[in-house]
């Protein structure tokens, strides 16, 4: 009888509590952070699910001076955003906080919903909310959506000078077609961002060359793309530049009219074709002091010439030939550019890759080039390495991805002897499609970065009866500083000696083997992994440790012996996901884990391994790591056979 009497009282109590929170959300300006920060922090943390987006933002800085973290209310946003089975890796409040931000923020802006945002619409569809969001974002991704777009212009006007003020990466991420009116807005909020505000990165998700030239015009570089010019020029846009031109102060608002989209095709459309469709409408216009007038309220402050913002990051994802022909004409006065990233779905030719480096020669050699940073994707071979260090030396970042294309080699493409001088590469990431490389064309480069910190390198396949033993000798030889290694999808079974001298000669901090299929060809598995393990404690910088597709499976107690010994792992993470765990065996590496906890809190990724074979021995063995690791893992249906396969991959 008194167990039932217990029972109703505590759901009472939880209900009682329940109501008490609901009434703090309602009546959250009227109660007051003071107050809520003097509870006592059983009842915040308990509270922290319940409050909006909006309010844990206020409360953060106060509760963290309180030494009470967020981090619980907006790993309960996720969840209800996400899903209580989605995976959440995020370490600190400000990760979480930027993940919901980004999730929410576009999705409000422009008006679209889902569960979350229908069931909070009256606390997300405010200007406090947006303000919020886009200050933490500091990314804007523009779309061509009319309507909100047009509400920045006029009664939202206000948001957008704050946008210019927070805003330090702006998206295009649908073509802007030029012969429609909304082009106006899209151009001049652009323009804002650009120009007035403080943005200084931009990516370009879509295929259009005229409104690149019109982004590139005056934001670094010197070079006028021929067609912007003569669309500027014309006489059409010269009329337009004198009828919508008044002195500020007498400007007319822009109508709001909503249009049907325009197919990205019409951007393909010839100088005299364009020409043609802009006639037809007389008030649009590419000048940017134009816009400006056309946009500013009747009362609004009368102002100088606008300023040119600067373009110091670029990243462009549909680089087809016309958008990297204005991309070249560009660069080689681009003095402000710092980063340069540009992504292609079909492969890069030979001629693109040397057209492309003739421009980046150009700029180094105006001894005024501020670029450091080179992402491409895809080159069509990996000698073309080469070509981008020597034609950029200053360059200490470079990312690449090789395809090769059989049969489109262009035989004008001369290959010079690698050069022996040192470049100051800091960070080198090599992604090759699956084919046959010669590991020279990877060594070369290396033995001429000693300053390598970062270096990732997949895919890369050796001919018959060769082995990856040079490239991990190279790195142990030539790359002494080097503090992040990835080896992804490469066979690194024969290579255990050089694999132990490496972490004995470089201080690294994270090493990655995903998909090496480290203990293939061991002939004593368990004894070869120990010896790794022991290799892996003896380096003191190390904190990160990914094992992921190397199949494991019933030898994976042994990596508990990382933080056995006088001298334990510095180790704080450990990813050995997809390498088919079933429960017993991850049984047995907790129980070991448990004799000889981690030093320090350890998080270990268990993704994608088969723990319903025995669900109860897997929940069992999850809630014992749960006392000294924060553990990750997911849902695995192993009736699933591609599961099973992915598993043992």
């Amino acid at each position: 009888m008194s167990d039932s009497i217990d029972k109703v009282d505590a759901r009472k109590e939880k209900s009682l509590k329940q109501i008490c929170f609901q009434a703090v959300r309602k009546h959250f300006v009227a109660v007051g952070t003071a107050s809520i920060v003097d509870l006592p922090t059983h009842l915040i943390k308990d509270l922290l699910p319940h409050l909006t987006v909006c309010q844990l933002d206020e409360l953060q800085p106060v509760l963290n001076h309180r030494g009470i973290s967020t981090l619980s209310g907006w790993i309960g946003v996720l969840l209800d955003l996400c899903g209580p089975n989605h995976v959440l890796d995020l370490a600190t409040e400000e990760q979480a906080k930027h993940k919901v931000m980004k999730m929410l923020f576009s999705a409000v802006f422009y008006g679209f919903t889902n569960c979350y945002i229908k069931k909070n619409m009256s606390n997300l569809n405010t200007p406090s909310f947006l303000r919020v969001a886009a200050k933490h974002l500091r990314r804007f991704s523009l779309l061509s959506i009319n309507k909100p777009l047009q509400a920045l212009t006029m009664e939202k006007r206000s948001f957008l000078s704050h946008l210019e003020e927070w805003i330090d990466s702006v998206v295009v991420s649908q073509c802007v077609a030029l012969v429609k009116k909304e082009a106006q807005t899209v151009l001049y909020i652009l323009h804002r961002l650009l120009d007035h505000g403080v943005a200084r990165k931009l990516t370009i998700h879509v295929q259009c060359p005229i409104i690149l030239a019109w982004l590139l015009h005056e934001r670094g570089t010197r070079h006028l793309n021929p067609r912007l010019k003569s669309l500027m020029s014309s006489p059409e846009t010269s009329s337009a530049h004198n009828s919508v031109y008044r002195p500020r102060g007498k400007s007319k608002t822009v109508e709001n009219q909503d249009h049907p989209a325009v197919p990205c095709k019409l951007q393909k459309l010839d100088s005299e074709s364009l020409k043609a469709e802009l006639t037809k409408n007389a008030n649009l216009t590419l000048d940017r002091e134009v816009l400006c007038h056309m946009f500013t309220s009747c009362d609004g402050p009368s102002a100088g010439p606008c300023p040119r913002g600067l373009v110091e990051h670029l990243e462009i994802s549909q680089c087809r030939p016309d958008c990297l022909t204005v991309l070249t004409d560009a660069l080689p006065t681009f003095f402000c550019l710092r980063s340069l990233n540009l992504h292609s779905f079909v492969t890069f030719t030979d001629t693109d890759v040397m057209h492309l480096a003739r421009a980046l020669r150009q700029l180094y050699e105006s001894s005024r080039s501020s670029l450091t940073e080179l992402s491409i994707s895809a080159l069509p071979r990996p000698e073309l390495i080469q070509h981008l260090l020597a034609a950029s030396p200053n360059i200490t970042s470079l990312h690449v991805e090789i395809q090769s294309v059989w049969g489109l080699q262009d035989s004008s493409c001369h290959y010079w002897t690698p050069e022996s001088a040192q470049v100051p590469l800091e960070m080198l990431t090599v992604k090759v499609g699956g084919f046959q490389t010669d590991v020279q064309l990877i060594t070369s480069v290396l033995r001429r970065a000693p300053r390598l910190s970062h270096f990732h390198l997949a895919g890369m396949r050796l001919p018959t009866g060769s082995s990856q033993s040079t490239l991990l000798t190279t790195l142990s030889e030539s790359n002494r500083v080097l503090r992040r290694l990835i080896l992804e999808d490469i066979k690194l079974s024969d290579c255990l000696p050089p694999i132990l001298n490496l972490l004995g000669c470089c201080r690294l901090e994270e090493l990655h083997f995903a998909d090496c299929r480290l203990l293939e060809t061991w002939s004593d598995r368990e004894e070869g992994l120990r010896q790794l393990v022991a290799a892996l404690k003896a380096v003191p910088s190390l904190h990160t440790v990914a094992l992921p597709q190397n199949r494991l499976a019933k030898h994976v107690h042994v990596l508990a012996e990382l933080f056995t010994g006088p001298s334990p792992s510095s180790v704080k993470r450990l990813d050995i996901s997809s390498n088919f765990i079933q429960p017993a065996e991850l049984l047995q590496f907790a129980k070991r884990l448990k004799t000889h906890p981690p030093p320090h809190q350890l998080t270990l990724d268990l993704r994608k391994n088969p723990g319903d074979r025995d669900p109860n021995t897997w929940t069992a063995t999850l809630q014992m790591l749960r006392c000294f690791c924060v553990v990750l893992v997911e849902g695995w249906i192993s009736t699933n056979s591609m599961a099973d396969h992915i598993s043992n991959m």
